[in-house]
């Protein structure tokens, strides 16, 4: 089974996609956008302070009749981030994200965000392991 730092290795962009808690709604929705994905960590100095995510800007935002071009990310991202170490399984992953019903895992090595995988990101691979190993008992069984 993966560890989550050989998920990251495998993904399409490898740099951690961020935003600053000072800056508009607006500039993270564009982001989010042009990268196509749902979420984004919030960075202070390098320092993980938040996550804002598809689901934040609903509830706090949109439902709240608050302006993404002059609502700061700092007022709206979800502050207490539940994050992973890249030596952390597959399994691990899930049961993180399940437990917390959360769909990003922000992956944190010496106090540094490497990457952000979602749930997306650890279903594909689920499958994939339980595709291959269906294929070996197969092939035992048939041996």
């Amino acid at each position: 089974m993966k560890n989550l730092q050989q998920l990251l290795d495998s993904k399409k962009y490898k740099e951690v996609i961020s935003i600053a808690p000072n800056r508009p709604v607006f500039d993270a929705l564009v982001i989010m956008a042009e990268y196509k994905i749902g979420a984004l960590v919030v960075l202070e100095d390098k320092k993980l302070v938040g996550i804002f995510s598809e689901r934040d800007y609903a509830r706090e935002v949109i439902l709240k009749g608050r302006s993404s071009k002059t609502t700061h990310i700092s007022e709206v991202m979800t502050q207490k981030v539940i994050s992973a170490k890249p030596t952390d399984n597959l399994d691990q992953g899930m049961t993180l994200m399940a437990d917390n019903h959360i769909r990003h895992l922000p992956v944190i090595e010496n106090g540094v965000v490497i990457g952000v995988l979602s749930i997306g990101d650890l279903v594909k691979e689920t499958l994939s392991y339980q595709q291959a190993l269906i294929k070996q008992l197969e092939g035992y069984i048939k041996s």
